[in-house]
């Protein structure tokens, strides 16, 4: 593995490498020989494949809520656009080219963006939220993940997790894509939507599930760095059984290795009473 010591371009350079890698992005979109989803319906296909939800709202280290307030808003519109997509046999769902660009002009918000490890702010903020859903999501189903990227920065301390680390996919409009590729006999769909409370989703099918998935993590180390920085490290697998529990496979996934931004060894606090 290359060292992720962290690296500093001169904003000239940023601009001119996204204005370059985006421009790459439409060229496949348009001219490349991939098969993009082309449909959206309302009607529902019938056979639940996989569901997951996650909070709206977390309160979150030094980040004000009204950041969290925006990200809803940017949720709801993004949310919008691919909710009832198709995924035809053969057919690649990609995040960008279907929900689109995030401008003020579409209804988006500044909402909070990580960049080079740091929270900041930009307009349509917040929807690494809806890409880590739907990467996840994917994992318990038998579509392919043919394009993802993984956090390179661990920017928060694991706060009640249920999920293992790095197994989300962050996403930047429009060269850091989410790309899912229908590789079955059988159409599948993509169903987002907000509650009051939470981001939902689900891959619908048009024929019941046949196997179940479980994600987990195989290996996790945090490794000091020559740089003094300090590196965490892990790989997911997931195990793939049939209706009866019988395990199919054990599956390797995808490795992991994020900066991280806060100090791994923390002093063990004191503890009241009530355990709080």
């Amino acid at each position: 593995m290359d060292s992720l010591k962290p690296v500093r371009r001169s904003s000239l350079r940023i601009y001119c490498g996204k204005k370059y890698y985006r421009m790459r992005r439409y060229w496949d979109w348009y001219f490349g020989s991939t098969k993009y989803v082309t449909e959206q319906v309302d009607l529902i296909l019938p056979h639940l494949i996989f569901t997951h939800k996650t909070p709206l709202l977390r309160q979150l280290k030094d980040v004000d809520m009204w950041l969290q307030h925006n990200k809803v808003k940017n949720l709801a519109i993004a949310s919008k656009q691919i909710n009832g997509i198709v995924i035809k046999p053969g057919e690649t769902f990609s995040y960008w080219r279907s929900i689109g660009s995030t401008s003020k002009r579409k209804g988006y918000v500044d909402g909070m963006i990580l960049f080079y490890g740091q929270v900041t702010t930009g307009v349509g903020g917040g929807l690494c939220q809806l890409s880590n859903l739907i990467y996840w999501m994917t994992l318990h189903s038998p579509l392919t993940v043919t394009e993802r990227y993984r956090h390179s920065y661990d920017v928060f301390p694991d706060s009640k997790r249920s999920q293992p680390f790095g197994s989300g996919a962050t996403c930047a409009y429009n060269y850091l894509d989410l790309q899912i590729k229908n590789e079955t006999n059988q159409n599948y769909q993509l169903v987002v939507y907000l509650t009051d409370t939470h981001l939902v989703g689900e891959w619908r099918a048009v024929h019941p599930p046949t196997a179940k998935y479980e994600v987990y993590e195989q290996e996790h180390w945090i490794s000091r760095e020559y740089w003094g920085g300090y590196v965490r490290h892990n790989t997911i697998y997931r195990k793939v059984y049939n209706l009866e529990d019988q395990l199919i496979a054990d599956e390797f996934v995808t490795d992991n290795h994020a900066i991280m931004m806060y100090e791994p060894l923390l002093p063990q606090t004191t503890t009241t009473a009530e355990g709080v």
